[in-house]
Parts: C-alpha cells; structure tokens; sequence
C-alpha cells in the first residue's frame, strides 16, 4: 500500500490518502462513506500512532473505483509523506564502498549517527534551496525507514514489527559546513535538505528491505548505483542499535546511508547548482525527484 500526504488543487487542507492505479482515495471522507471513524486517518502521524489496525482499515478502505471518492493524481499535490516526523536519525558511512571512498582504511564497528532536525523535511517536487554561505551543496541517496510502533531496546529479530514502511530520501549535505563544523548537524539540517517521498510504501509490500536497487541521477545522469544489500548494518541492526539508547516512536525517520557515487569524493567533484533536477530511485517505491534553486 502506497501511503500519500497531499494537498488536493484550490485546498489548504493537508489530507491522508492512498495512491491506486485511479488516483489517490481519501481516507477520511472513504470511512465516512463507510460508516467508520474517520478520526486516525486525519494525518500521517496520527494514523501511525493509531497502530495497525488502522492500516488494516486503510487497505479495506482503499479499495474503491473511479468516481467513488478517488481524486486523479493530477488534481493533487504530493507532500512529505510525514510530514512532522519528531525524530529524523541518520547513519554515516553505512556502505562498505562508501566508506573506503572517504578515506576509511575500514568500515565502522558501529553504527555512526547523526540528526537531521524536522526543518530539513521538504516533499517530491519541491525545491533544494541552496542556503548562503555554503555552495559545496551534494546528494545522497537513502533508503528511509518510517517506524510505525514505539519501541524501545527492540531486537534485531523484532525489529521489522517496529516498522511501518520505506520511501526514498535525499540526505542532501552542505559539505563546507559539514567537514569545517567537525560534525555534521548544520551541514546536514539546513531547511529542505531533507526530501522524502513520494509515498510510503507500507512493509508488506517489501518482504526484505535488504534486496533494493537505489540510485541518484542528477539531471538524468545516473551518478550512484548500489543495492541496499550492500549495507553495512541493515535495517534490522540499525532499529536495534538505535533503540537501544533512544525511544522510537510512530512516524520517527532513519536515514539508513548512502552508497559511493556522491559529489564531494568524485574527481573532479560534482556539487548541485540552480537548475539542476535531483532524483533518488528506489526499486518498489518509487522515484523522488527535486529541482535545486539559488536561496
């Protein structure tokens, strides 16, 4: 199932749907139809609070033919899958080939985390702002894990109860900020730099996040071409690492890592500039895609 947050044209309203083949069901007016609460499909966050239950009932709700309360994906505009997430964790250096193309003689022993703070958070289609003062301004594609279940300490093998789907993310990186800070929460969190989307898919369409192609392409240039099996720590491991320090609750992000390719270790290096299209595929959910502009 395809989980969408979305705006339909001449509506302020932010809306939880689902994208089918017709176009986008709303979620809300679907459970009024059907004589069901629609109170824990009012948002994204509320929706993955509410549990699984709610999913179940989304994918009933779903399934409804044009005309029936579907409005056509034209009519809509996709925003952040989750919007407000209250966490955003990232993981470092997380692709063995990564690592050695930073100057690593090895790969961590641990996982290295980071945040991206909320604001970064930007949707498919909108704009990569570059910000003054930086313009060494790089892409990283990344396999997002969205939590769908508070948990703390989880095991690995429990692990994938705790997650309520996957999308595409772009972990884009002020680089002159980044490596000139010593550590990485400004370079990393400057508003916008953190698209995701342009759905996300819930976890039983991807029986094993470990087995997906992703790539960036910057202008239809494919510059990074990996699979999520080449991760260093997989999915599994990161929940249980992270957990056992940090509570992770419904709707909290973690950005898994990025594979070799990216700008500032290419010779000669490539940095994002205004005009430039940005795109984060990932096999089974979907292509992210956003223009960069000047601030």
């Amino acid at each position: 199932m395809r989980l969408v947050t979305y705006k339909a044209k001449g509506d302020q309203v932010e809306r939880l749907g689902v994208l089918t083949e017709d176009g986008v069901v709303n979620l809300q007016e679907a459970a009024r139809h059907d004589g069901v609460s629609p109170e824990p499909f009012g948002g994204m966050l509320p929706f993955l609070w509410a549990g699984e239950a709610s999913v179940e009932r989304a994918r009933k709700l779903a399934v409804r033919g044009p005309g029936g309360g579907v409005v056509a994906l034209s009519q809509v505009k996709l925003l952040p899958p989750v919007p407000r997430p209250g966490k955003i964790v990232a993981v470092g250096l997380n692709y063995r080939d990564h690592a050695m193309e930073s100057g690593a003689t090895q790969p961590p022993k641990y996982p290295i985390l980071f945040a991206k703070f909320p604001n970064s958070i930007t949707g498919p289609e909108d704009p990569i702002v570059m910000p003054v003062g930086d313009t060494q301004i790089d892409y990283e594609a990344e396999l997002a894990v969205v939590i769908g279940t508070k948990g703390k300490t989880i095991p690995a093998a429990k692990a994938l109860e705790h997650v309520a789907g996957y999308m595409p993310l772009n972990d884009v990186s002020a680089r002159t900020w980044q490596f000139s800070d010593k550590q990485w929460v400004r370079g990393k969190s400057p508003d916008t730099f953190c698209p995701i989307g342009p759905y996300l898919t819930t976890r039983d369409d991807v029986p094993d996040p470990q087995t997906l192609a992703i790539r960036a392409r910057v202008n239809g240039t494919v510059l990074q071409d990996s699979n999520t099996s080449k991760m260093i720590f997989g999915v599994r491991e990161l929940v249980e690492f992270i957990s056992a320090s940090i509570t992770l609750e419904p709707g909290d992000v973690i950005a898994t890592g990025t594979p070799d390719g990216v700008g500032v270790f290419r010779k000669p290096q490539i940095f994002l500039k205004p005009g430039d299209t940005v795109e984060i595929e990932i096999e089974k959910l979907g292509t992210l895609r956003n223009p960069v502009i000047a601030a």
